[in-house]
């Protein structure tokens, strides 16, 4: 019996798992529901915790290469240590709060390519721990978020693409170690831009909007990056017309190309 609670803690004839999501459709500050269900295995096992999180695929600029990590930005542990029978079924109900911060992964229905993002389920049998498959979700925008993507969209932008970086936006709010860069190619009337990288950075009041332009090079100078950020409240957002504010800034930066 000894020797088959060891291969039931290594994985032989021990509990599985499977996390089962109520809705994967989320926004940043809401909740991700589901329910963890362990199937007992062959033997009684002593289960030491159960946790669920939320993990994103990143991109981590090294010394002189990129590299993709995955990042747990958040966890929970659901309940304490108890024994599992064996063939017995343990389902374990859960909600998992979205942070504020957590890039979108849909624009309008569509899924942003290169976005990885889910639920993170992990079962610490006695000297061991089992990580099950990742569960994936779709975070869709706040209306706020909104609001500044579909001016940019109005303005004639079109995506290019959208990642997840390692590393922090100075001057902003950010607390988790990652943000995300949603790139758009430039449309004509903005003759000195090639590109615009735009990054949300929220809490539960307002969020930063930060926007990197992509200046084009003139005959005797380099191109460049210009970069603002401006607050917008997540409440009182309705009242203002985005698209003409943000003509204002990239008419300015990006209205005529510098040749010099």
């Amino acid at each position: 019996m000894a020797f088959k609670k060891l291969l039931a803690s290594l994985g032989a004839g021990g509990a599985s798992v499977e996390t089962v999501l109520t809705e994967v459709n989320v926004v940043p500050g809401g909740v991700v529901q589901g329910e963890v269900r362990i199937q007992g295995g062959t033997v009684n096992q002593e289960i030491e915790g159960l946790s669920v999180g939320l993990q994103a695929r990143v991109e981590v600029e090294g010394a002189d290469s990129e590299y993709k990590q995955d990042i747990e930005f958040t966890k929970v542990r659901l309940g304490g240590a108890f024994e599992l029978q064996a063939n017995a079924v343990h389902a374990v109900p859960f909600g998992l709060e979205i942070p504020w911060e957590t890039p979108v992964t849909m624009i309008d229905g569509q899924a942003l390519r290169g976005m990885h993002i889910g639920v993170t389920t992990e079962l610490a049998i006695a000297r061991a721990v089992d990580s099950g498959d990742l569960d994936p979700i779709n975070v869709h925008p706040l209306p706020a978020q909104k609001a500044i993507l579909d001016a940019f969209i109005q303005l004639g932008f079109r995506f290019k693409s959208a990642d997840m970086e390692r590393g922090h936006i100075r001057g902003t709010r950010q607390r988790l170690p990652f943000y995300q860069e949603i790139e758009f190619y430039a449309p004509s009337q903005y003759r000195g831009l090639n590109e615009v990288e735009l990054s949300f950075v929220a809490d539960e009041h307002a969020m930063d909007v930060v926007l990197e332009m992509d200046k084009k090079p003139g005959l005797f100078s380099e191109g460049s990056d210009t970069y603002r950020t401006f607050q917008v409240g997540l409440h009182d957002w309705q009242g203002t017309d985005w698209a003409g504010y943000l003509n204002q800034w990239l008419s300015e930066v990006g209205g005529k190309r510098n040749w010099f």
